[in-house]
């Protein structure tokens, strides 16, 4: 059986635009062309479906990608998704949220402008799923609420989030790394990877636990500093 693009969405339970989103970040092949028509299959269908269930459980486009792209490597998907769910299971106890272009109008005021609304959901910030948004961390989105309240532009909340994003992406691979170095000092085999993902699991939860006592401690050291510095600047020499 063959859908047109507003078919197959029916059917997948989502909107066209989130067809079209996941075309243009490569998670869904492209249609048959039948003249100027797209014509999708059933195995579109099966990766949209697939693609939603992984958006609920929270995943992002580029762990998606990385899942789907395993996948068609020849990997068993339970096995794949097993080992993504022992390297990303503990960092956060955090459940997603729902949220609707309305309702960032109503907390974000006029400064929700479209092009905002675009970055945000590029710094994975917000995630289009049907006709509103998934919130992969209500907590982010709440601060984000408070510092455009306190009188923050939105525009520099969004820079904020992209270069915390930066930096914070660093300290986690520095983490990741040196956990994988003390694991296996000669680098992780196939046959390593293929653990139970319990003991996985159990081992990344012990690592998470430190580590974010590690940076929450730091952190506070840097802020009682730099609020230091800052203090002697305001108050001159």
């Amino acid at each position: 059986m063959e859908y047109r693009v507003d078919d197959l969405a029916r059917a997948a339970g989502t909107s066209v635009r989130n067809v079209r989103v996941y075309q243009d970040r490569g998670l869904l092949p492209p249609p048959r062309r039948a003249g100027r028509v797209g014509l999708y299959s059933e195995e579109h269908l099966n990766r949209l479906l697939l693609i939603g269930r992984l958006l609920d459980r929270g995943y992002t486009f580029a762990t998606i990608a990385e899942l789907l792209e395993a996948w068609h490597g020849g990997r068993n998907l339970g096995e794949v998704l097993g080992l993504q769910e022992a390297l990303t299971s503990g960092w956060s106890q955090e459940e997603p949220g729902r949220t609707t272009a309305r309702e960032l109008r109503r907390r974000f005021g006029p400064q929700a402008t479209p092009a905002l609304v675009r970055r945000a959901v590029d710094l994975g910030l917000l995630v289009p799923h049907g006709t509103g948004f998934r919130v992969p961390s209500p907590r982010l989105l709440d601060a984000g609420a408070d510092l455009a309240a306190a009188g923050m532009p939105l525009a520099a909340v969004l820079d904020l989030a992209a270069a915390l994003r930066e930096r914070m992406r660093g300290i986690a691979e520095l983490f990741l790394n040196t956990f994988v170095e003390s694991l296996w000092p000669d680098g992780p085999s196939p046959a390593a990877l293929e653990a139970p993902a319990g003991e996985l699991t159990e081992l990344v939860e012990r690592l998470s636990s430190h580590a974010l006592r590690a940076v929450e401690a730091t952190f506070m050291m840097a802020m009682t500093e730099e609020g230091g510095r800052l203090l002697r600047r305001l108050t001159g020499p």
